[in-house]
């Protein structure tokens, strides 16, 4: 996979995501999620199973904007469970990032973001166990590229250890943030259609 094609996957996918709320929104699922939330029960363990699927390759692909699809499985799952698949797959593909780059180093980050992108956080590397601190909180937070961040951390001494504790207490608060703050913009889009 090359740069290129990771920045086609990205329109793609945004593209994708822009239908799919755009659906969402004409058929009344934006204002009124619940009935969505009743028809994807009847699917089973299926659409939660592809959702968190969904979340773990979009965290080593980008290949849809992470905050949004936050929001769009809060919306889709309701509170509590879509926090809990989000979690559950954001979990799983920040730590299979961070082992790819472990292996296979930066060439594996910049097939995937672009070199401007990565210049402007790895100078973070060179300030040492600041590096730790500034990951802690930028996941902690949202704003931050948590998914780029995450494979910075895989060329870092840093343990696989501490990097999954860092994410199992530190992503739930942004993630939180992140689900509910586009859950409710979304709700707000709703009320145009």
């Amino acid at each position: 996979m090359t740069l290129k094609s990771t920045k086609w996957l990205t329109v793609a996918g945004t593209v994708a995501l822009c239908l799919f709320i755009v659906y969402l929104g004409q058929s009344h699922y934006l204002s009124h999620p619940e009935s969505l939330q009743l028809y994807l029960k009847r699917t089973g363990v299926i659409a939660p199973v592809i959702f968190i699927l969904i979340q773990i390759v979009q965290v080593i692909i980008p290949i849809i904007p992470g905050g949004v699809s936050s929001g769009i499985g809060v919306i889709v799952f309701g509170a509590v469970e879509g926090f809990l698949y989000n979690y559950v797959g954001l979990l799983i593909g920040s730590y299979i990032v961070f082992r790819l780059v472990k292996k296979y180093g930066q060439n594996f980050i910049l097939k995937v973001t672009d070199q401007k992108t990565y210049v402007k956080y790895i100078g973070w590397l060179d300030k040492g166990q600041k590096f730790e601190i500034f990951f802690s909180l930028a996941i902690l937070l949202p704003g931050f590229p948590d998914d780029l961040l995450c494979m910075i951390a895989g060329l870092t001494s840093m343990s696989t250890r501490k990097f999954m504790i860092i994410n199992i207490l530190c992503k739930p608060i942004g993630l939180f943030f992140y689900s509910y703050g586009i859950k409710e913009l979304l709700g707000i889009l709703g009320q145009f259609f």
